[in-house]
């Protein structure tokens, strides 16, 4: 079999998009050329594939960002009688108590290299220079992931045969690559907002990715005891002032529009994005933005929910009451059906005022106490929900669907300041890093703080990333993984990274299990 037979086998078998010429799926027992492969498989269907690609693991509720999250203090799925129990994944995952078969962590292994594959298949069929640039970070941010969550990223060169494993890099070796195609990919990429659209990989995300490299190396080297080169935190300083340069980018006016259903309009912030929107999302195959309040809300609330997911007291503690990123009414959504954004904790009502009941009659008053498995007549009040992405009733109408026009946000402009807060203050620059982090709380409605440590800093960064996808990799940067926390009194080192998936293991062997699985 040549190389372009077994490159369109692949691309059928793992649904990664052809164009138009219909007799290709006819003929899968013949070779083709490189000509006719050329002729058939478009460049641009090739990387609308990848992008698509990037909404499995990073919006469904139960992939990446359920590892992210879910294995943190700032979320958890209880099981409330038969809801949600799932034989148990949801509980294992913030218990740090999964296994080698966790559902949940193959699935989001197996997606973010689909993701990889996707991308680097672009490169297979002669793009331009910018076409290039863009497939090239996108296997870049799905490496990123792979290496944050399993330090070890199977990896192919366009035109490798898919006879032979991909080979793995692991650990430095892995990051280095990722870095040396961010730097050079930067002068094909275009410019991002405003002069495109987010959701279109842009330079400014590819120097915020540039960032996250620097600021994780010491901790991807060694996650029980990070430690922070002096240089490499210049170099997080030296991005974030390229960026912050452009003027392109400031803290929105309300923090929520970062996240609304037109924040591909009205955010100031977002630097990299997915579109997401009626025809978009479903084609996709998985769930979108909507899975960040269809699985917290209750039923009774509008819109709808799953009733399950919430997040911890102690956290919602971290929040001054003046602090927006709290709760506040949102335009659009609270005067439509009464729903609030951010933490939402006691009883809640319509938009008439009136007070919702749950479906036994109680009044629905969510409460801060909260098991894993909760049992009784209030369990289905347990637990304090999140609402990060205020719903989309334009589109939806108070209804749940992947038809939410909310493009989902993996960069933005606050990260940028907050990474550069913490880069200074790991080198010494706590009062220049104290003046960002207060300009950043002011924005929010909170208070301004009199001094700043690390400890400061890493719930700052919680208040402002809450439920965004980056928690776990930074309370393992913070040293603050292993610590108990609220539903997990105990841990093992070996749960800093995830075990590598038996199926990945079997048809490649270059990939080892991670110590302790």
């Amino acid at each position: 079999m040549t190389r372009h037979k077994i490159f369109a086998l692949s691309i059928v078998a793992l649904g990664i998009g052809l164009t138009a010429c219909t007799k290709l799926d006819e003929k899968l027992g013949s070779t083709i050329t490189k000509e006719q492969a050329d002729s058939v498989i478009k460049v641009p269907a090739l990387l609308k594939t990848a992008y698509d690609a990037l909404q499995l693991p990073y919006q469904d509720q139960s992939n990446f960002w359920a590892l992210c999250e879910m294995t943190t203090d700032e979320a958890v799925a209880p099981t409330r009688g038969g809801d949600w129990d799932d034989n148990g994944v949801w509980r294992a995952l913030h218990a740090h108590a999964w296994t080698p078969d966790h559902t949940h962590v193959n699935d989001a292994f197996n997606n973010i290299l689909t993701l990889e594959f996707a991308a680097t298949n672009v490169l297979n069929f002669s793009p331009s220079a910018s076409q290039a640039a863009e497939a090239r970070f996108l296997r870049a941010f799905a490496m990123f992931s792979v290496l944050d969550g399993w330090n070890q990223v199977p990896y192919r060169q366009p035109g490798d045969t898919l006879l032979n494993a991909p080979k793995v890099l692991v650990g430095n070796d892995a990051l280095t690559f990722i870095i040396s195609e961010l730097e050079a990919i930067i002068a094909d990429l275009p410019a991002g907002p405003p002069t495109t659209p987010a959701y279109i990989a842009n330079k400014a995300a590819a120097k915020v990715l540039l960032m996250k490299c620097y600021l994780n190396k010491g901790s991807f080297a060694n996650r029980e005891a990070p430690t922070f080169d002096p240089a490499d935190m210049t170099k997080v300083v030296t991005l974030a002032d390229e960026i912050i340069s452009t003027g392109n980018y400031s803290l929105a006016n309300n923090f929520y529009d970062n996240f609304a259903y037109n924040n591909d309009v009205i955010s100031t912030e977002n630097i990299f994005t997915q579109q997401n929107g009626p025809g978009l999302s479903t084609a996709r195959g998985g769930n979108s933005s909507f899975c960040r309040w269809a699985p917290t809300l209750h039923y009774n609330q509008r819109p709808s929910g799953w009733n399950g997911f919430s997040t911890l007291s102690d956290f919602y503690d971290k929040f001054e009451a003046v602090d927006t990123r709290r709760g506040a009414a949102y335009t659009g959504v609270t005067n439509v059906s009464g729903l609030r954004v951010g933490l939402l904790v006691g009883q809640q009502f319509d938009q008439t005022g009136k007070e919702l009941q749950d479906r036994k009659g109680n009044k629905l008053a969510f409460t801060r106490e909260l098991l894993l498995q909760e049992t009784g007549n209030d369990l289905e009040i347990k637990g304090i929900r999140v609402v990060k992405y205020p719903p989309d009733f334009v589109t939806l109408n108070g209804t749940n669907s992947n038809n939410a026009s909310n493009d989902y946000v993996f960069f933005r402009y606050a990260d940028v300041l907050l990474m550069k807060a913490e880069a200074l203050l790991r080198n010494n620059g706590a009062a220049a890093a104290l003046t960002i982090v207060n300009n950043v709380r002011t924005k929010r409605g909170a208070t301004a703080l009199t001094s700043l440590d690390l400890d400061k800093m890493i719930d700052e960064r919680g208040r402002e990333f809450y439920w965004e996808g980056w928690r776990r990799q930074d309370l393992i940067r913070f040293g603050k993984f292993l610590l108990p926390w609220q539903l997990k009194p105990t841990d093992d080192k070996k749960y800093l990274l995830f075990p590598i998936p038996a199926n990945a293991k079997a048809v490649n062997k270059n990939l080892t299990q991670n110590d302790g699985y």
